[in-house]
């Protein structure tokens, strides 16, 4: 994780400082939602503007107003800096009056964005960021995980190509928190299967150059080297490798891909890589409907799992805004808690104690160039893991709040 800087420690120490009392109804006649995540760097094709613009097809689908009062966004871009971050969040909750946050950061923002929170009693949803951390030993009442995590999307992964006799891993890991747990929880899989890894190699945030841990990666002589990075870095990383010909004798392996990454990629360099995804936007009648209307609200943009999820998480909020006729967090956080998920992408999914959305997870293959008929044609879904197969087992869990539900069932 990148290290914080005296300001941003400053401004975490502050978290506690204010604990706000329970209201009723809506606070300050409006019903406030941020939406923070990067815009302009390295992960900004994972959620970015198009996030924004989902979020917006969410409010407008919902009327625009909930219980009588006025919807509201409010767009940041955190600039993957946690004292950018903590500040923005502060001064929304503390001073603007936003209700709840849906964040595409980086673990490392979020986590401290996350205590804030949890302080101050605001809805966190987590529509892009991956640390399995959140549902786990860093769990909050607070914080709900809507896309996939550093366990769940790994875990099948490996589990497959173990069974192919894909033994030995070397990792490739951009030096932040996400990463990190990634290669963590790949790391227990493999191990756990039978495998073994023989190396790593920690590489910086929106890295240009690759070529020496590459080169290291070659030289380990994994049968799989595990890709534990996203953005730009992840693209980077592809297109070096086949420069550098390790596809020819090793096996790349991405431990997180988005469909944005493959399409800017493409399927050339991509063509037959296996993943795990929880959402593909050609699945079914009213994804590819969704999907239709978020092209003609963006220019033609591809829907991917990010910004379907920031859609869901929104709707799923401000239903349970109005089912609680308030917006006070706690009373809001235990509707959405003891309400199915339904919408285009989800049909009654459960909310988790510990925050997980209990959603399934596909396994797909990237198709090659000549299987590909129509735009965003990239993948061919080969599976389905239901969800108590896919997320974290509660035996398995360092979440309290996960612990005390199994306790009282």
């Amino acid at each position: 994780m990148r290290r914080l800087t005296i300001a941003a420690l400053g401004m975490i120490a502050l978290l506690f400082a204010h604990v706000p009392l329970s209201a009723q109804g809506i606070s300050g006649d409006v019903v406030k939602i941020g939406i923070m995540n990067d815009q302009n760097g390295p992960y900004a094709d994972n959620c970015g503007l198009g996030s924004v613009a989902a979020a917006k097809l969410a409010v407008a689908d919902f009327g625009g107003t909930v219980g009588g009062k006025k919807i509201e966004l409010v767009i940041a871009d955190d600039q993957n800096k946690p004292d950018v971050g903590v500040a923005i969040a502060m001064r929304w909750v503390d001073n603007e009056g936003v209700d709840a946050i849906v964040g595409c950061s980086a673990s490392s923002i979020a986590l401290a964005v996350q205590e804030m929170m949890k302080n101050r009693k605001k809805p966190y949803m987590l529509a892009g960021t991956a640390g399995s951390f959140f549902t786990n030993d860093k769990c909050s009442p607070m914080t709900t995980q809507w896309v996939v995590d550093t366990y769940a999307q790994p875990k099948a992964t490996v589990k497959a190509l173990l069974a192919q006799g894909v033994d030995s891993w070397f990792f490739l890991t951009v030096d932040y928190a996400f990463g990190k747990a990634w290669q963590a929880d790949a790391t227990n899989f493999i191990k756990a299967g039978g495998g073994k890894v023989v190396g790593s190699v920690l590489h910086p945030l929106n890295a240009s150059d690759l070529s020496s841990f590459l080169l290291t990666a070659q030289a380990s002589g994994a049968k799989a080297i595990a890709i534990a990075n996203s953005g730009s870095d992840f693209a980077n990383t592809i297109k070096q490798a086949q420069e550098f010909g390790l596809t020819k004798s090793q096996l790349l392996v991405p431990l997180g891909l988005m469909i944005s990454q493959t399409h800017g990629i493409g399927l050339k360099d991509l063509q037959n890589v296996r993943l795990t995804t929880p959402f593909y936007w050609d699945m079914t009648p009213e994804s590819r409907a969704f999907a239709k209307r978020y092209a003609e609200a963006t220019g033609g943009q591809l829907l991917n799992e990010g910004k379907s999820a920031t859609y869901s998480a929104i709707t799923h909020y401000l239903k349970a805004v109005a089912a609680a006729g308030s917006d006070d967090g706690d009373a809001v956080m235990r509707q959405m808690k003891n309400t199915p998920v339904n919408d285009f992408e989800m049909k009654n999914v459960s909310i988790r104690a510990d925050g997980q959305v209990m959603r399934p997870l596909y396994v797909a293959r990237i198709k090659t160039p000549a299987e590909s008929k129509y735009t965003y044609d990239y993948y061919e879904i080969t599976g389905t893991i239901a969800p108590e197969d896919a997320w974290r087992p509660a035996s398995e869990s360092a979440c309290d709040l996960l612990k005390v539900a199994v306790k009282n069932e």
